[in-house]
């Protein structure tokens, strides 16, 4: 299961973060600055947060990641597909190309593709919860639910607060995994940050139910 929930614009800068904050599921930006340290994750707003990747890219890939993002937002996904593989190619050591591609094959259908640029993505961020929580999208699609809930696991891991990886596993639980007590501790901690979603708060109620308390 997915969410359509939206969050506000990243304004730090907008190369790997549009396309990230659009993608169902996610509540992430990720960013590229000039110097060469290490990625971190800083708390936007109480159900955001921003995650800066800092690395020395040319002005061209630069271009090219704005230009790659505006096709995939204006649905020319294959236009869009090709500019992200270049610049993912041209940049190696950034991880948001690849998980921006992630999401763009996995729109596509393609959850083979999207599995790999995933991956890829995780061998140059292994702590990139983005990639994480996509990945475990990725591999519920596939069947594969031990994986799925290793991947929401680990992007929570990273980043507990991650209320979409939170919600994410929550479903898994109680839909896939028929294990209520991981579903209602999950739902409970995503409700913690998003009080407002009725929907989960019904959910919790039933779980409450069923469980008989």
């Amino acid at each position: 299961m997915s969410t359509q929930n939206s969050l506000p614009k990243c304004i730090i800068a907008r190369a790997g973060g549009f396309f990230i904050a659009l993608a169902a599921v996610l509540s992430g930006c990720a960013t590229t600055q000039s110097t060469s340290t290490p990625a971190h994750i800083e708390i936007q707003e109480k159900v955001g947060f921003t995650i800066t990747e800092e690395v020395r890219i040319s002005s061209g890939v630069r271009t090219d990641y704005d230009t790659a993002l505006d096709y995939l937002e204006q649905g020319r996904h294959e236009e869009g597909i090709a500019l992200l593989e270049a610049v993912a190619d041209g940049a190696p050591q950034l991880s948001a190309p690849r998980i921006d591609l992630g999401i763009a094959y996995h729109r596509a259908g393609d959850l083979e593709a999207a599995e790999t640029n995933l991956l890829m993505a995780l061998e140059s961020n292994p702590d990139h919860p983005i990639a994480h929580n996509e990945l475990g999208i990725v591999y519920r699609k596939s069947g594969r639910i031990t994986e799925a809930r290793q991947s929401y696991e680990a992007a929570l891991e990273i980043y507990p607060g991650y209320h979409y990886a939170r919600r994410n596993l929550a479903v898994l639980c109680d839909l896939y995994l028929a294990d209520l007590s991981c579903a209602l501790e999950n739902y409970e901690a995503y409700m913690a940050t998003v009080t407002s979603d009725d929907e989960a708060a019904m959910w919790i109620t039933d779980i409450r139910t069923r469980l008989g308390q």
